[in-house]
């Protein structure tokens, strides 16, 4: 396996499970720390992946980040906010939940 074979599945894996540390896919590609942290770092500068120090650290993929692209243009985001007024309280929140799930620009509002 390829470096970038290697990034390309941990990029995945990160994907699908949110959080991993550095050990755990130090062991589950067979290769060392150093490696992964690497391989890490390299992902980290193209992908919104960050590192977290100490008691609950580890490796994070942003919550927002999807992998297959699949993203509400700035077109759909604005009619759907545009509805938000006249939905139920209930489905108004489902609403936002969908807008901060498939676009990223909406993250924290």
């Amino acid at each position: 396996m390829t470096a970038n074979e290697r990034r390309r599945q941990i990029l995945d894996k990160l994907c699908a499970r949110r959080y991993d540390t550095r050990e755990n896919l130090a062991t589950e590609f067979n290769v060392t720390m150093r490696t992964i942290e690497r391989d890490i770092l390299t992902l980290s500068l193209e992908y919104p992946i960050y590192t977290v120090q100490g008691n609950g650290g580890g490796i994070y993929v942003e919550e927002w980040y999807r992998q297959d692209g699949k993203y509400l243009t700035d077109e759909q985001s604005a009619l759907l906010e545009e509805l938000l007024p006249v939905l139920s309280q209930e489905k108004a929140a489902v609403m936002k939940s969908i807008l901060e799930k498939f676009n990223p620009k909406r993250r924290g509002k």
